[in-house]
């Protein structure tokens, strides 16, 4: 794992004695759209830095948003964030970090800026798509791994948005008031583990306010909690435009300034910090702690000289590669969740498809047609390839199987042009409306040859859902419904065809008013550049489904608590007023219904659990039991392990996931699962009564002294339970 070593930060100290102040401001603030400033004259070279998660983006140009080659930035499209969680695989998070970490290295970068660890407080974020999870724990255990392939290929992960970006209206200035609870348990502890565990060697801060501080300018979040308490010795690059006032972000633990325009001479932290040191408002040493930590970045990755001068070795990388496309096929394939797969009264379900019997197959949805790469914001990249769900299905099909489409509904290709780095800085709001008279042909077409289909017993696959209109940076969604359209045309589908497979492409849920009649529903993510494969194979039964909801689809927004409890959206001030009870935590506690819940996910095949055993030894919880594939295919469990903290004299969630694993088990085949976790953490809470000081208020962590212990294939669908005493 690539760490920040004794002898980094003694070559640092050495460099930084041999520079001017000017070379030192130079460091600390951008030179270029995504490159910091360097000082060659003693081989201290610029930094760098690139979006984003799921994949390098396009180059540009050092001081415009345009595009600056042809063919040769094209990269390997990766699985988003939410896909990602939904593997519940931290083998292929690992991955996912490594093909990031080696196409990052092989476009010459120094820092990728992801992944995103950001908390999905509400289903109407516009960047859900790029986060894990509602669930701290999860996001924690995937971004951990991430990060470490990642740096593997000599490029720094960057961590983000520290802390609290949870949601887009209003984010360069919305003040989010939550509690020291709900900030420990919830929206930290992702960040915590990234540091601690992953040994991310950069942090992003976020555009927003925490209890009226900005981000970038915060004591609490960047030196208190972020240096003191986690021991964090990598450096901290703001948000394209996150600082706000010199002095302010200069005297806390914020150590280089990015943005979105070329007056790079005039950022806050170039010419006015030169003139607040004269005037004396900031010491230099503030600016020498900024330097030393990024000078000793650089020298973990192999970006400064060797005492004698001599170039370091450094990963070269690679991008764009056939292997990386295969490495994307297999995380693809586990991401891919069956949320419905009913069985008719003979036992039969619709999935998967009987390829043997498949004379001609009906695709409807414009999702069936269309890319995703190319849009979303910060995300957007220039995909070497991307196969769709229409183009996954034919390829895999071949020529003996005719496939007719038909769009059903329009919705224009999102292309995302040069001006959306600028124009994501100011508040607005997207129309989507159709013509009315296209969308009834549309629709009226497609039903009507769903309707023929059905009559001849041949199937018929919906693929809609969402797309970068509505899952984007700089923008929430307005509500949970699905656009152009969707809901009549697919009531219409199911009146026509009644079996007609529901597969939504989407980064983030949506209301789903038809999903009683529904008997197959797939949900798929943005899934990189071989979802479409990955979507056919699983459709076909190739595959056998294993992804699980690494969040809470509910029925209504107004379910929510981030809606019903605290406040989201327009208004340059909420209130996390649900404190620590986001998502399921609350949904559990409060017994509120959901569409779908936290940790769902169904296969081809069946699992039984058996002969649970909890103990503690020495300093371990260990939870230990069985899992036998019940079914008559190999597939994939997804055992999940959820406390509910006893004995602590405060309110608490019923459940808290605190341990998972993804076993491969082939028909009949029994395992024996030990999942052991460090009762320090499986058993702390933040206690608004212990006796300590936070960043923001009395209380501190403690032990619970006992805890309920729950073991399921999702936060519902409980299998076994004991108990920790």
């Amino acid at each position: 794992m690539t760490t920040i070593t004794a002898t980094n930060k003694a070559k640092a100290r050495e460099l930084l004695a041999k520079l001017t102040l000017d070379e030192k401001v130079d460091i600390v603030h951008a030179a270029g759209l995504f490159k910091s400033g360097g000082a060659p004259r003693v081989g201290v070279p610029e930094f760098h830095m690139d979006d984003g998660p799921m994949g390098p983006r396009e180059e540009l140009d050092n001081a415009n948003w345009a595009p600056l080659w042809n063919t040769r930035d094209r990269v390997t499209y990766l699985p988003s964030g939410s896909a990602v969680a939904s593997t519940w695989s931290r083998e292929l998070a690992r991955t996912v970090g490594e093909v990031l970490g080696e196409e990052a290295r092989g476009r010459g970068k120094d820092v990728i800026l992801g992944p995103s660890l950001n908390i999905k407080r509400s289903p109407l974020c516009g960047r859900n798509f790029e986060y894990m999870s509602e669930d701290p724990y999860l996001a924690g255990e995937q971004g951990e791994q991430y990060i470490r392939g990642v740096q593997e290929s000599d490029v720094a992960a960057c961590a983000k948005h520290y802390a609290a970006n949870s949601q887009e209206t209003d984010r360069l200035e919305v003040d989010e008031t939550i509690s020291e609870r709900a900030l420990r348990e919830i929206y930290l502890p992702a960040f915590e583990k990234a540091v601690k565990k992953g040994g991310v060697l950069s942090l992003m801060g976020a555009y927003n306010l925490v209890n009226g501080t900005q981000c970038c300018e915060s004591a609490e979040l960047l030196d208190r909690i972020l240096r003191d308490e986690w021991g964090f010795d990598g450096f901290v690059v703001s948000d394209w435009s996150a600082v706000k006032r010199t002095v302010e972000s200069a005297r806390v633990g914020l150590d280089v300034e990015m943005s979105v325009t070329p007056n790079f001479d005039e950022y806050y932290f170039a010419n006015p910090l030169r003139r607040a040191i004269a005037a004396g408002e900031v010491s230099e040493e503030d600016v020498d702690r900024k330097v030393l930590r990024v000078l000793a970045v650089m020298d973990a990755l192999h970006m400064l000289p060797d005492a004698d001068g001599a170039k370091s070795a450094r990963k070269a990388g690679s991008y764009a590669t056939l292997a990386h496309a295969a490495k994307v096929l297999d995380v693809a394939r586990e991401s891919i969740v069956l949320l419905k797969n009913d069985a008719d009264a003979a036992g039969r379900t619709v999935l998967p498809l009987d390829e043997g019997s498949l004379r001609r197959v009906l695709v409807v949805g414009a999702n069936a047609d269309r890319i995703h790469s190319n849009g979303g914001g910060s995300a957007v990249i220039k995909a070497l390839h991307e196969v769709t769900p229409l183009l996954g299905l034919n390829g895999q099909l071949g020529g003996n199987v005719e496939i007719e489409y038909a769009p059903g509904y329009y919705a224009k290709q999102v292309v995302q042009d040069a001006s959306w780095q600028e124009e994501s800085l100011e508040n607005s709001v997207g129309s989507n409306e159709s013509d009315e008279e296209r969308a009834a042909r549309l629709r009226d077409e497609a039903v009507t040859l769903a309707r023929e289909y059905a009559a001849s017993g041949d199937p018929v696959i919906y693929v809609g859902g969402l797309d970068h209109e509505h899952d984007l940076e700089g923008r929430d969604r307005e509500d949970l419904a699905l656009p152009y359209g969707q809901d009549e045309l697919i009531d219409a589908l199911l009146d026509a065809a009644p079996d007609t497979v529901l597969v939504f492409v989407a980064g983030s849920p949506i209301a789903m008013p038809w999903a009683d009649r529904a008997r197959a529903i797939v949900w798929n993510w943005y899934n990189g550049c071989e979802s479409g494969t990955a979507l056919a194979e699983t459709l076909l039964g190739r595959v056998d489904p294993s992804g699980h909801l690494p969040e809470t689809f509910p029925i209504a927004l107004a379910d929510s608590p981030a809606h019903s409890v605290g406040t989201f959206g327009p208004g340059l001030h909420v209130r996390y007023d649900e404190d620590i009870y986001v998502g399921y935590r609350y949904f559990e506690t409060r017994d509120v219904p959901v569409r779908f819940c936290f940790g769902h996910g169904l296969t081809y095949t069946t699992f039984a659990y058996a002969d649970l055993d909890v103990r503690r030894v020495d300093d371990e919880v260990r939870v230990a039991f069985t899992v036998t594939n019940t079914g008559a295919r190999a597939g994939k469990a997804v055992p999940q392990v959820y406390f509910g903290l006893e004995g602590t004299g405060e309110d608490r969630p019923v459940k808290e996931l605190r341990g998972y694993e993804k076993v491969a088990l082939e028909p009949g085949e029994s395992r024996q699962v030990e999942i052991a976790l460090p009762a320090a953490e499986a058993l702390r809470y933040w206690s608004n009564g212990a006796e300590g000081s936070g960043a923001y208020g009395p209380g501190a962590f403690a032990v619970a002294p006992e805890a309920a212990v729950y073991v399921g294939e999702s936060v519902r669908d409980i299998r076994l339970t004991g108990h920790l005493g």
